[in-house]
């Protein structure tokens, strides 16, 4: 049974979400802010966060870099803002699903199974993208007929975006992933990789692209075949 965590100061919110996530078999853990979401974070292990943008004490954009920061989850931003800059603050902080309110119950729970399916092809170390195979093992790319050999951080960062195809990735977080979190560059250094893997990959273009989200960051798409 998977456990979701329900964030949200509003309690008919809460209790509208908890009433559908039990009936699709989920155990349903509550939090009317961000810092009582931090104490359940750490007893409980989450499979799924549900995060309000407007709560007291914490709000949603500082709960989910902390959630960023410290488990690998996704994450579903739930929010009556709407405006382009408040989905750009969301997407910087790391969540997976953008969210307005009003919705549809079921809606959220159609993008909750989409989001476990997605990251649980990554629980194993190989990651497939049609021909391009990625070996996290043994630290190998191939296409099914030859070995692709990549350095060292254009190959942590493919794998990086590959685990989670569809999910965008803002630059200073791809730093903190691939780089390290005490890295003295600057994000600049994420285009530059970006560039060297789209040369390398040309002739795969067939198979997956690495996108740009001006202003935001990256994601791959693997394509459908």
């Amino acid at each position: 049974m998977k456990n979701i965590l329900l964030v949200d100061d509003d309690a008919h919110i809460r209790a509208l979400l908890r009433y559908v996530m039990i009936k699709e078999g989920y155990r349903v853990y509550e939090a009317q802010n961000g810092a009582e979401a931090v104490k359940l974070l750490e007893s409980n292990p989450m499979d799924l966060a549900v995060i309000d943008i407007m709560m007291p004490i914490m709000d949603g954009f500082e709960l989910c870099d902390f959630v960023r920061q410290h488990y690998d989850i996704p994450i579903i931003m739930l929010t009556a803002r709407d405006q382009l800059s408040d989905k750009k603050q969301g997407y910087l902080s790391g969540t997976d699903e953008y969210v307005t309110k009003p919705f549809e119950p079921e809606e959220l729970v159609y993008r909750a199974k989409a989001l476990f399916r997605r990251y649980n092809r990554t629980s194993s170390d190989i990651i497939r993208m049609n021909r391009i195979v990625i070996d996290r093992k043994n630290v190998e790319i191939s296409d099914g007929q030859s070995v692709l050999f990549l350095p060292m951080k254009e190959f942590e960062l493919l794998s990086q975006l590959a685990q989670f195809p569809g999910r965008l990735f803002s630059r200073d977080e791809l730093i903190r992933l691939v780089w390290g979190a005490d890295y003295a560059g600057d994000d600049r250094t994420v285009d530059v990789h970006i560039k060297r893997l789209r040369q390398r990959f040309t002739a795969y273009a067939d198979d997956f692209t690495i996108q740009t989200v001006r202003g935001i960051g990256y994601k791959v798409e693997v394509n459908k075949r």
